[in-house]
């Protein structure tokens, strides 16, 4: 746990100073909006990362599309990084919900699940830094 949470904190602090990421979510950062309440009950902040991509849903598509290291996958948790675009993986159009629903519940068309795993933060990093140099910051 202790890695999955290191690598967490050493992610989180990148993307929320890389300017193609909107948001991040991640309970160990001061902007957190609960990070006070998590200090007081957590050790660490544990292995996932939540963020939104600027660009909308084609960018976060070629986002999840062009990681090398990090896989996609819909299940998140284990020892290897896992990466998911809900938008358009587990609560797509074709769940039954409309777009404007999903986004009502927080799930924008930029947001991004990540689960972090145990290879080296840095070798993450890069392959997050990969896959942002890949994204069209324009809206659909």
């Amino acid at each position: 746990m202790r890695k999955h949470c290191s690598n967490a904190m050493k992610i989180a602090q990148f993307l929320e100073q890389h300017p193609k990421i909107t948001n991040v979510y991640y309970p160990g950062l001061p902007s957190h909006p609960q990070h006070e309440v998590a200090k007081k009950q957590m050790k660490d902040y544990g292995g996932m990362v939540v963020f939104e991509v600027a660009g909308g849903l084609n960018a976060a598509k070629t986002f999840v599309e062009s990681v090398d290291l990090i896989n996609l996958a819909v299940s998140l948790g284990g020892t290897e990084s896992l990466i998911e675009h809900p938008a358009s993986m587990t609560h797509g159009s074709w769940t039954g919900i409309t777009d404007e629903e999903r986004r009502s519940t927080g799930i924008s068309d930029g947001l991004i699940r990540f689960s972090i795993g145990l290879e080296d933060a840095d070798d993450l990093i890069a392959d997050l830094t990969h896959a942002l140099n890949k994204m069209q910051l324009t809206e659909d």
